[in-house]
């Protein structure tokens, strides 16, 4: 049986940038993935993901997001990948939005440099958008893009560099206590580690036996082609953007950056259950639904290009489960980002290794103890 100091069971977003992190300080890590990588079928793909400060979920996730920032940029240095890409960022919404408020508050709380713009002036300045009258636009000039694909493979790239062992398509089937920590047993084996990090996404819950509830939550994306002129909505014009609509779930989108389109999604609302049994096809009555609900807002907007599924993993408060769990000595969890999360990766890598090394870390995680789950509403 193979020893190691730290096995990382998921690749994804936040196992791939633990795995280079932990391997960087020098610690013997396997990485293991029951898919390839990258994959389509959880959490860390879509071509595009927003990355921003003012933070509407509290300010107890400023300091993390912008730690993630500095690593992202540290990565693309280490890497040679262009994974960020700085567009400004509107989150859109009613005078009386609690989303706009609390990211404003976030915003002053920690110093984030941002503009609140009433529908004439926010209309003025990007004509893309309907904004309507009573609605205000808290502008963030650092927000933007990442793109997930390009940050995992950059972060797996290097942990590899930094002598990490990756080992794909091998589902993780339990483990069980070692006198010395863990050992994690897979359809090709068995390993030992001191530590294990959770990093699975969808498949925490059937991995801790339920212990620690999240739900599965399926989501849809689409790409749109702009009709018009196309540079009106490339990155350097259409800001990333979040609308909050009190009657129904949000809409966000993101800028057309690789040519296939404008990126439209619903922020929650969708089915949920099994990730093995949730269905991968986007359909028909769902691609409506969202292309009405994006032309909407963006009016210039037309045919769908292309759709992708993805899965949100969500915990019963919507915040992040971080930190040791409760039961099983040598096991940290990262999981339930409630499809906020993947900005976050970069740093939740460093926490991890920081968790495994150090047995702390400078973050206050507090608010994301994993153990509060344990209790929660099911």
């Amino acid at each position: 049986m193979s020893a190691y100091d730290a096995i990382v069971v998921g690749l994804g977003g936040m196992g791939s940038a633990a795995t280079y992190h932990l391997a960087r300080r020098g610690q013997k890590v396997l990485g293991l993935d029951r898919f390839g990588q990258p994959h389509v079928h959880g959490s860390s793909h879509g071509r595009s993901r927003i990355i921003r400060r003012a933070y509407f979920e509290g300010p107890s996730y400023v300091p993390i997001v912008v730690r993630a920032y500095e690593l992202w940029r540290e990565l693309e240095r280490r890497s040679g990948s262009p994974l960020v890409t700085i567009t400004g960022g509107l989150l859109i919404g009613r005078a009386d939005s609690d989303r706009v408020e609390a990211a404003r508050m976030s915003a002053e709380t920690h110093g984030v440099d941002h503009q609140v713009l009433d529908a004439e002036d926010a209309t003025r300045r990007f004509p893309q958008l309907r904004i309507v009258p009573d609605e205000l636009a808290l502008y963030e000039a650092q927000a933007g893009v990442l793109v997930p694909e390009l940050c995992v493979a950059a972060h797996l790239q290097l942990a590899d560099r930094n002598g990490a062992v990756l080992r794909t398509g091998e589902p993780v089937s339990g483990w069980r206590p070692h006198p010395e920590g863990l050992v994690v047993t897979t359809a090709s084996g068995s390993y030992h580690a001191r530590n294990v990090v959770l990093t699975a996404g969808p498949w925490i819950p059937q991995l801790t036996g339920g212990r620690l509830p999240m739900t599965v939550e399926r989501q849809y994306v689409a790409w749109l082609r702009p009709r018009g002129d196309r540079h009106l909505f490339s990155g350097g014009r259409l800001p990333v953007f979040i609308i909050d609509r009190e009657d129904d779930v949000a809409l966000y989108g993101l800028p057309d950056l690789h040519g296939d389109g404008v990126k439209v999604a619903f922020h929650h609302g969708g089915e949920t259950g099994d990730p093995d049994a949730l269905s991968r096809e986007v359909h028909d009555d769902e691609l409506q639904r969202l292309a009405g609900a994006a032309r909407d807002r963006v009016p210039a907007l037309g045919d769908v290009a292309d759709a992708q599924v993805c899965l949100y993993t969500n915990t019963h408060d919507r915040h992040f489960a971080i930190g040791p769990h409760p039961d099983v000595d040598g096991l940290i969890v990262a999981g339930g980002f409630s499809g906020h999360g993947f900005k976050f990766a970069s740093a939740v890598g460093e926490i991890l290794a920081d968790l495994v090394v150090d047995g702390e870390t400078g973050f206050d995680l507090d608010h994301f103890r994993p153990g509060r789950l344990i209790d929660a509403p099911r």
